[in-house]
C-alpha cells in the first residue's frame, strides 16, 4: 500500500491522469467531491488511500483503501469521493487480454454468476503486482519488456479472486456477458434514439425474455431504465456547458416532451434541471 501511494502521488495530477502504461490511469483528489454521473467502462479500480462511493440504479458500492471495484460492462453510475485525500489506480479490463490468459491456463472454477459491478478486498498478491506495475513509470525503458507480463499477473489475480467469475465472462466471446455488452454498447452509442428491445435481444442472440432476465441481472435495470439514465446523465453534462437552454438539452438527449424531461430529471437528481444547472 505504501508503494502504491508513493507511485500514485508522484505520477498523478489532480483528477484522473493517463500514464505511459497502456490502459492504466492514476487518480488523485485532495478533497471529497460532489456526486457526478459517469459512464463506467470495464475496469479495475483499486483504492490506495481514502474512500469512494459508486451508485448504480440506487445501489451504493463503497470501497476504501485496500479494496477494489470491478465493472464488467458499460454502466451509467453516479460517483463521489467520500474520504480524502484519495488515491487510486485504474486498469482497463480488455477482453482480448483476458481471453488470451484463459486460453493459456487451466479452467478456473467459477460458481458465482457474473454481475455488472462488484467490490472486494484486494489480496496482498494483487496489491504487490499493481505496485510493481506502477514502479515501471520510474523506469520507462522497462515498460516494453515488463508491462505485459505484470498486467497478465494482475488479471490472473483477479480471475482467481472473489470477482473471478465476472472477470472470466469478460474474456469469453460466447458468454452471456459478451453478448449483453454488444447490446449495451448499442444503447450507449444511440441513447438519444428510440429503443426497440426486440432489436437489442437479436443483437445479443437471445430471446426477448432471456435478454430481459440477463440484462437486469447484470445492470440491475431494464433496457428502458438503462437508456433513461444515460439520457439524464448526458443531459446533466450538457447543462454544465449551456445552462440556459433546458428544453434544447432535453430534445438533444432524446426527449420529445420538455415536461417529461423535467419530471424525470427531478426524480433522478432531486431538483429540476434549471435549478440543478445553476
Amino acid at each position: 500500500m505504501d508503494r502504491l501511494q508513493e507511485s500514485i502521488t508522484r505520477h498523478a495530477r489532480e483528477g484522473l491522469t493517463a500514464t505511459a502504461l497502456g490502459g492504466v490511469s492514476v487518480l488523485r483528489a485532495p478533497t471529497p467531491t460532489e456526486p457526478l454521473g459517469d459512464m463506467l467502462r470495464p475496469t479495475l479500480a483499486v483504492v490506495a488511500q481514502g474512500a469512494k462511493e459508486t451508485t448504480l440504479n440506487g445501489r451504493a458500492f463503497t470501497y476504501g483503501a485496500g479494496q477494489f471495484l470491478v465493472a464488467s460492462v458499460d454502466l451509467p453510475v453516479t460517483g463521489h469521493i467520500t474520504q480524502a485525500p484519495f488515491l487510486a489506480v485504474v486498469l482497463e479490463l480488455r477482453a482480448d487480454k483476458i481471453a488470451e490468459l484463459l486460453l493459456d491456463t487451466q479452467p478456473i472454477p467459477h460458481a458465482a454468476a457474473p454481475v455488472g459491478v462488484g467490490v472486494s478486498d484486494a489480496s496482498p498478491l494483487l496489491l504487490d503486482a499493481l505496485a510493481r506495475l506502477l514502479a515501471l513509470l520510474d523506469a520507462p525503458e522497462d515498460i516494453p519488456a515488463l508491462a505485459t507480463g505484470l498486467e497478465r499477473e494482475i488479471l490472473w489475480r483477479l480471475l482467481t479472486g472473489p470477482q473471478g467469475a465476472t472477470v472470466r465472462q469478460i474474456g469469453l466471446a460466447d458468454s452471456h456477458l459478451a453478448h449483453l455488452a454488444r447490446a449495451i454498447r448499442r444503447i450507449r452509442d444511440h441513447y438519444d434514439e428510440p429503443l426497440r428491445v426486440e432489436d437489442l435481444a437479436a443483437l445479443a442472440t437471445m430471446s426477448v425474455s432471456s435478454f430481459h432476465r440477463h440484462f437486469r441481472a447484470v445492470t440491475s435495470m431494464t433496457p428502458i431504465q438503462f437508456q433513461k439514465q444515460l439520457r439524464l446523465h448526458a443531459a446533466r453534462t450538457r447543462l454544465l456547458a449551456d445552462a440556459g437552454d433546458v428544453a434544447g438539452v432535453g430534445f438533444a438527449v432524446g426527449y420529445d416532451s420538455p415536461s417529461q424531461f423535467s419530471r424525470e430529471y427531478r426524480r433522478m437528481f432531486g431538483v429540476p434541471p434549471s435549478r440543478d444547472s445553476r
